[in-house]
């Protein structure tokens, strides 16, 4: 079978972007576990990674299915369609890395499917059922992360209300292993088969896949294999932020943190729902850290991430529609 290099192209942008994707959110999977020195940060991103790529074993492609199919009219996606969409969520994310903001790859990847399908088609071209899930999402998503922190946090507190603050260290400083480890395997199921989404959708919109929509197992593998490669490299900026910024971390919040994302994201991966990840845990660590008593998070710097997420998709599509529009005029990919 001949694959147009255009298409190799594009596959290999995509990949970047998982890669990128995974650097980015490198910060939500390990910033509770080194913020509190139960791991050193080589340790951290290595075991991290390990966690991510078993996603492959436990979940189902419900996610990728929603992103390829459930976003934009598939039949709209074309080579120019799907290289402002990466370019969208690249450049998003760079700028937000640098800056230091964790903010959602994956609404960045939605906002530039929106985009570049906007300058192509009109309104026309978005599948509104789906993309209102998407955005519903971004205002429940961290709600629900805060209040299973905050949850998880009142019933170890009562169990081990009768525990020495030494007692309790220890016990959660093991515990934070388990609890990271659950949390990696739900952001990297939910994440991994978000550029799953794209990348197929691109491999069906140039009749590759024939005419039924599924997603090849090599696209699987690809994406799993790349957002571990990620975690695995580690976008520090972000992980200070997330670590300490918000509120001051011990490992019994650690593990309440990651244990109330995690739950977020398995019940959101099996349902096909694309959440933001770095919503999740942000919520989470917020829940958390209002147990202890409000003034203990700085609300200013959860403000300005907030702020982040809110102009995410925006952002993203605008830069997406730009890149669509320099593509289409310069006859890239004809």
């Amino acid at each position: 079978m001949h694959i147009p290099a255009g298409i190799i192209f594009l596959v290999i942008l995509a990949l970047m972007f998982d890669f990128l994707n995974g650097f980015h959110d490198s910060a939500n999977a390990i910033a509770t576990i080194v913020s509190t020195r139960v791991l050193t940060p080589r340790m951290a991103v290595i075991y991290a990674a390990f966690f991510e790529f078993m996603a492959f074993f436990i979940f189902g492609l419900h996610v990728a299915n929603t992103i390829g199919k459930g976003i934009i009219d598939i039949h709209v996606v074309d080579q120019t369609v799907v290289f402002g969409a990466l370019m969208g969520a690249c450049g998003w994310d760079i700028i937000t890395w640098y800056f230091g903001l964790p903010t959602s790859s994956s609404h960045a990847l939605i906002g530039g499917m929106i985009g570049a399908a906007l300058v192509k088609a009109g309104p026309q071209a978005l599948v509104m059922p789906g993309i209102i899930k998407v955005i519903i999402f971004i205002f429940i998503a961290p709600c629900i992360g805060l209040i299973l922190g905050f949850f998880y946090g009142v019933l170890v507190h009562w169990i081990f209300r009768k525990s020495t603050p030494r007692e309790v260290d220890t016990f959660f400083r093991r515990g934070q292993l388990v609890s990271t480890a659950f949390y990696c395997t739900g952001h990297g199921g939910n994440d991994a088969q978000k550029t799953m989404g794209i990348i197929t959708g691109l491999l069906f919109s140039a009749g590759l896949l024939g005419d039924k929509f599924y997603v090849p197992s090599w696209v699987v593998m690809a994406c799993y294999t790349t957002l571990s490669l990620g975690i695995m490299c580690g976008g520090w900026r972000i992980v200070k932020t997330m670590g300490q910024k918000i509120v001051k971390l011990r490992p019994v919040d650690g593990f309440c943190a990651e244990s109330g994302a995690a739950t977020m994201l398995y019940v959101a991966s099996f349902l096909g729902i694309p959440v933001s990840t770095t919503h999740t845990i942000t919520g989470g660590i917020m829940g958390v850290g209002s147990l202890k008593r409000l003034s203990a998070v700085r609300w200013g710097v959860a403000g300005r991430i907030v702020w982040a997420w809110i102009i995410t998709i925006p952002c993203s599509a605008a830069i997406a529609a730009m890149a669509y529009t320099v593509a289409h005029f310069f006859k890239f990919f004809l």
